[in-house]
């Protein structure tokens, strides 16, 4: 009788994930956003892929058709599956976003998703002093309110900025631009770089910030409102990212 055998573990690729497309696509761009396949050059052919992943045609053809569907390459007969430019990448789809900010050591796509919700979070928070009821406007003074007594715990602290945020951007009416900042913030809250630093200056600084934008929607100033946002959303990130460095784009 023979005693109990060790398994052996096997590759990562066939372990076989629940949706293989999708993993064989995650691994391709990174390849694509990394350069190992640069801009113009062809993908590697079918049977390639299949044995790198080992895995059927069908999988690597569903794999590149998403490849397709995010930007990353496009299909053309007589010449293969070729890489595009980084202009022609969907940046607000989650794979590629992710990849383009672990791989960018200037921290300049983070400044990207920072100016893009500044230029969408002012505007909505100008048509908020405008539009909020009495009811958004109690629930903002509470939280500036709990935020001042949470500076000490930056979790909890940013829990609460981020309801905030929502609560100023649902009391704008503006659905699509609400959905493009929280897209967006769900792809990077958690990396670390976004987070940068948490120290409790911080949140005393970020939380007179938000102060001075619930006081002028409380006010109904719009012009008030807006430019307290665009100043509260650029300070917060510069002390974050821990100064200006090379963030010339962010500058008022």
């Amino acid at each position: 009788m023979t005693g109990p055998q060790t398994a052996t573990p096997s590759p990562a690729w066939t372990r076989r994930p629940a949706n293989l497309a999708r993993a064989i696509t995650a691994d391709l761009v990174g390849r694509i956003v990394r350069g190992l396949h640069p801009p113009g050059t062809p993908l590697p052919p079918e049977p390639v892929l299949c044995e790198m992943f080992s895995v059927s045609r069908t999988v690597v053809r569903e794999a590149v058709k998403l490849l397709q569907e995010k930007g990353l390459v496009q299909v053309r007969q007589g010449s293969g599956t070729i890489v595009t430019p980084p202009g022609a990448w969907d940046m607000l789809d989650e794979l590629v976003l992710a990849a383009s900010i672990a791989e960018d050591d200037t921290l300049g796509v983070l400044d990207d998703v920072v100016v893009t919700r500044r230029l969408l979070e002012s505007d909505m928070a100008g048509v908020a002093a405008r539009r909020a009821d009495q009811d958004s406007v109690d629930r903002l003074r509470a939280l500036v309110d709990r935020m001042d007594e949470l500076v000490d715990d930056h979790v909890t602290y940013e829990e609460h900025d981020r309801t905030f945020h929502d609560i100023v951007m649902h009391a704008s009416g503006n659905r699509i631009a609400r959905g493009v900042v929280k897209a967006l913030q769900s792809q990077v809250i958690h990396t670390a770089r976004y987070v940068g630093r948490t120290e409790r200056a911080l949140c005393v600084a970020s939380n007179l910030g938000h102060r001075r934008v619930y006081e002028c929607i409380a006010t109904h100033d719009p012009h008030g409102a807006a430019a307290a946002m665009f100043a509260h959303i650029t300070d917060a990130w510069l002390a974050r990212r821990g100064g200006p460095g090379g963030a010339l784009r962010l500058q008022r």
